[in-house]
């Protein structure tokens, strides 16, 4: 028997679901083996599971989902650090989601892509992360959690989150898309409290990383904890597009995109950051209707406790006007905000 046919003997011994991957890659393995159905009918919640503690089994790996609508929630295990050790977990689509947000009209959210949807009124989230019975970081989860190619949807006005990986250590997020279902100029006031998603709160280790991610239609779009690092991403349609909490190290945002929500930038915590580039549109005359009229501008920043100690450069456009030399902050002494190409300034105090 030659090398390379033991190698894979004993590859299938071991991980029988395993899909194949080229050479370099974590171990796949497909949720469709664990008796998952892409059906939008189907409750897969228990073959997310399955599928999963296998992948935690084998140290880490690839949990893969071909393209399909599957109904259910997936709960990544608790991981304790000393066994199997801190890991990495990826949950990856089969390709990446078309994101639907604006400023006006109405557009559908359309089947396409690997979609994981759950209608449930109370819980977390679609996608979350455990807590370990017992581990070095407490209430952590020894993960590294990576989403790739992901459409993470609830409802209009939802009872539970999008992805909620405040117990995991660290996480990475790419090309994926968190909604509520509708076109987010369409989105219900939000009622219940709930975000889109909540990033690692771990002060010792926590990274996230955030490239190429929308949320719309939640109370908060974006919870940002320590260490997040952001490119590209946009919050539309939030009550609050980015919540910071308390943070013991500072965040960096390159560009961030923020339309309708009603503030763009809350800070609930003492927290230091940075955002290079901070794209805003506001509704304009006859932008809003008495069903969306909670998506109007009440300020850019809002920071009544002067909590925030940041740097801002933002550029403002209102809807069927144009670009405008208007920026709302609601306290915030410690945030240094400037227009693109203009001087530093504190912005437009809101009495």
């Amino acid at each position: 028997m030659t090398k390379p046919k033991f190698v894979a003997l004993i590859g299938a011994l071991v991980l029988p679901a395993a899909a194949p991957v080229p050479a370099g890659e974590p171990p796949a393995f497909d949720v469709v083996h664990y008796g998952a159905l892409g059906d939008d009918k189907t409750d897969n919640t228990e073959a997310f599971s399955n599928c999963l503690e296998d992948v935690i089994k084998a140290g880490g790996g690839r949990m893969y989902l071909p393209a399909g609508v599957y109904r259910g929630r997936i709960v990544i295990p608790g991981v304790l650090l000393a066994t199997p050790g801190w890991i990495t977990v990826e949950i990856v689509g089969e390709r990446e989601p078309t994101p639907v947000f604006g400023t006006i009209g109405s557009f559908p959210l359309l089947d396409r892509g690997t979609i994981v949807k759950s209608l449930s009124e109370e819980g977390r989230a679609v996608l979350s992360a455990a807590t370990p019975a017992k581990s070095l970081y407490g209430e952590f989860s020894a993960v590294h959690v990576v989403l790739k190619n992901l459409d993470i949807r609830t409802y209009d006005d939802p009872g539970i989150g999008g992805i909620d990986l405040g117990h995991a250590l660290q996480c990475k997020l790419e090309n994926v898309f968190i909604n509520t279902g509708v076109y987010n100029v369409q989105a219900s006031r939000p009622t219940h409290g709930t975000s889109g998603l909540i990033t690692p709160a771990c002060n010792n280790g926590a990274m996230t990383v955030l490239r190429n991610v929308v949320v719309t239609g939640y109370h908060n779009g974006v919870v940002v904890n320590e260490h997040t690092d952001a490119d590209n991403l946009v919050v539309a349609s939030n009550l609050n597009g980015l919540d910071f909490g308390f943070a013991h190290h500072a965040s960096r945002f390159a560009r961030v995109g923020m339309y309708r929500n009603a503030h763009h930038l809350t800070v609930s915590g003492r927290h230091a950051f940075s955002i290079e580039q901070m794209n805003t549109e506001m509704p304009g005359p006859g932008q809003t209707d008495a069903a969306n009229a909670w998506q109007t501008l009440i300020s850019d920043v809002n920071d009544p406790d002067n909590l925030g100690v940041g740097d801002i450069n933002y550029w403002v456009v209102l809807g069927g006007k144009g670009a405008v030399d208007q920026f709302v902050m609601n306290g915030g002494a410690s945030i240094r905000a400037r227009r693109i190409g203009s001087p530093a300034n504190a912005g437009t105090q809101d009495p």
